[in-house]
């Protein structure tokens, strides 16, 4: 039986989730897949290890593994005791007396300067901590502090997401950014309408300010430094290394500031820290490696396949809405995947495939906004997404009770995805 371009690149999408649902990483999944594409697409076993070896080779790929290494110790620099009480510390007095709402928000919403697996976990017990007089529910305090910790994970640098899909869309950092950026304001209002609007909130916020802590600009130093090297640095990297391509020079120009923040960790660290990268050969941080090797290889091996310029004519000479597809794979990736890089590894490789396709007309910042907030959504809606898993467990709270609170918000990120889909799409045409 023959199938045609766009089946086969579907079939093998959804066997990539099916094997993650019975827990084969995501990394494994992806390659296993991008092979068989590679073969499907009437490759020989003869060219298949040289196909597997040009990906493997790839800059990118040991670049972006480098970046996320370094990225993980800046999280555990992030999130020691003494910096978490200091950002904790700082949200209380920015919220004051009379923002007792600023104060929840911001408490998870700083703990999300840091990725890291289940993150939400840490912000919990400080939310719970602030609004523990309060007369809201469990499921209320478990969908604020699960909301507001992703509310910048559109579009920080930090995040393997963003770092994953600059690799694979060919889009400058800062334009990314300014696309992205305006998710967190949509998700910060939502998430005051659904979940802050019409609530009293009776708790007590007098707590005393702990002493003796590092100031927020130390504590936030090396952050800075990162997002401004990952903004300022790629012109200079595409001048002295014009042979690379625009993925390698944002990811050298991150790695600077990396290098650099960590330099500045270690010079500041007293006897009592922990030794540098002494986690490094923990089991969750080589998932997470070959989850990100997985994600490069599939790209690479979808591309050397040429099934996605098939699949481009076949959906055009078809008629069928592009955006259906755009926006339906990473919602589903998102949903199954439970995770950020999850719907980024395996839906934006064939996204980004059919939007270059010759025959399919696509703004690649409309594609972008349209695919990143459904699979977004699919995330936040996922019931194996870690950080949702802990939260519900940590206040003992109903799943279901929590959905009716977060599905507002979520719907509101995929009712302005669309609308800023369909404006840069117009706006494009014209």
């Amino acid at each position: 039986m023959e199938f045609s371009a766009v089946a086969k690149i579907l079939i093998v999408f959804f066997g990539v989730l099916a094997a993650s649902r019975v827990r084969v990483p995501l990394g494994v999944g992806l390659i296993i897949g991008g092979l068989t594409l590679d073969l499907w697409a009437g490759k020989n076993l003869q060219s298949l290890p040289f196909d597997l070896l040009q990906a493997l080779l790839r800059p990118e790929l040991w670049l972006l593994t480098i970046t996320i290494t370094l990225i993980m110790e800046v999280g555990h620099f992030m999130a020691s005791d003494e910096n978490g009480r200091t950002i904790v510390s700082f949200a209380r007095r920015f919220g004051g007396k009379h923002g007792k709402a600023a104060s929840l928000i911001l408490i998870p919403a700083a703990i999300g300067l840091v990725p890291m697996p289940g993150g939400a976990l840490f912000s919990a017990p400080l939310v719970g901590r602030s609004a523990r007089n309060s007369s809201s529910s469990s499921e209320w305090k478990a969908a604020v502090n699960y909301w507001f910790r992703h509310i910048l994970e559109y579009w920080w640098p930090l995040y393997p997401v963003v770092i994953v899909t600059l690799s694979i869309f060919t889009l400058q950092t800062w334009k990314f950014m300014l696309l992205q950026i305006p998710f967190t304001f949509v998700s910060l209002t939502a998430g005051y309408f659904f979940l802050f609007r019409h609530r009293s909130l009776s708790f007590n916020s007098d707590d005393p300010v702990e002493q003796n802590l590092p100031g927020i600009v130390q504590v936030l130093l090396p952050i800075i430094i990162i997002v401004f090297a990952t903004l300022l640095l790629p012109t200079f990297f595409h001048t002295i290394l014009p042979g690379l391509n625009p993925a390698s020079w944002k990811l050298l120009s991150m790695l600077t500031g990396l290098v650099i923040s960590l330099v500045i960790i270690w010079r500041g660290r007293d006897n009592h820290t922990r030794k540098m990268f002494s986690d490094i050969a923990t089991l969750k941080t080589v998932n997470v490696f070959v989850t990100l090797a997985g994600v490069m290889i599939f790209e690479s091996l979808l591309n050397s396949s040429g099934l996605i310029p098939l699949a481009g004519r076949e959906l055009s000479i078809a008629r069928v809405p592009v955006e259906l597809i755009i926006a339906f794979l990473p919602f589903l990736a998102g949903m199954v995947t439970g995770i950020a890089i999850g719907f980024a590894g395996a839906a934006f490789p064939i996204v980004a495939g059919f939007i270059s396709a010759g025959d399919i007309s696509m703004q690649p910042m409309a594609a972008l906004a349209l695919a990143f907030s459904m699979g977004y959504a699919g995330m936040m809606l996922s019931p194996v997404h870690l950080c949702f898993l802990l939260t519900v467990d940590y206040f003992s709270a109903s799943f279901l009770k929590v959905y009716r609170y977060i599905l507002p918000c979520v719907l509101s990120i995929m009712g302005f995805g669309i609308i800023l889909h369909l404006i840069l799409q117009t706006f494009a045409r014209n």
